[in-house]
């Protein structure tokens, strides 16, 4: 993984651009963010600016549109096949968070899109199930445009700033001392996803093996 990481941020930048610019379009429009997270090709897209081998600007406008589009393609797929999505193997392990999206969906309406573009489990399903609630489309493009930018120029920017810490500090330091600070963070990073999902599945078995009311 590492090898593949090295080999995309010293590569071609059409390249680094076409590959980020995939990784968050597909994460809503193919439901990918189950995978990887979108997210997560945004911060490289970002570190990949830091080092000079692409543009920042033309980094941040590739994770802007691709979030933008991708948004809205998976907004057509909810509203032609949302039943289908519903009944999706990918879901039935996520029905909990599933109900939250939906309730979230039904009472903030175009906020539930613009804040579900910052939660990963609800930024790839969000879209789907604003078509099958049938949101009128230029509402949804308005409030989807808006988290889309919002998003996307936060995490290139995180990526960005990460990446010329971490120069500096080989710069200061040395290598050595650099890798150490980098893996610490990512480490902190690890241990606070694996709480957050442990903490998630604690209270989705609460949920199913609460008692059902009278």
């Amino acid at each position: 993984m590492t090898g593949f990481l090295d080999h995309l941020l010293n590569a071609n930048a059409w390249i680094v651009y076409t590959v980020v610019g995939l990784l968050v379009f597909a994460e809503d429009a193919l439901f990918v963010g189950f995978v990887l997270p979108g997210e997560t090709a945004a911060v490289l897209g970002g570190v990949a600016a830091s080092r000079g081998h692409v543009n920042l600007a033309v980094m941040c406008a590739v994770v802007v549109v691709a979030a933008i589009v991708g948004d809205s393609v998976g907004y057509e797929v909810g509203r032609h096949y949302g039943d289908r999505i519903l009944r999706n193997r990918l879901l039935t392990k996520h029905q909990k968070r599933l109900a939250d999206a939906q309730d979230l969906l039904a009472r903030r309406g175009g906020a539930a899109v613009f804040l579900g573009r910052f939660v990963a489990f609800f930024r790839a399903v969000m879209p789907a199930l604003a078509g099958s609630a049938r949101m009128a489309y230029p509402k949804f493009l308005a409030y989807n445009a808006a988290g889309g930018f919002a998003w996307g120029i936060a995490f290139v920017l995180l990526g960005y700033f990460a990446g010329n810490s971490y120069a500096r500090i080989e710069q200061t330091v040395g290598r050595g001392a650099a890798v150490v600070v980098a893996l610490i963070a990512v480490s902190a990073l690890l241990v606070w996803r694996i709480r957050l999902a442990r903490s998630e599945r604690q209270a989705e078995e609460s949920e199913s093996s609460a008692p059902p009311d009278p």
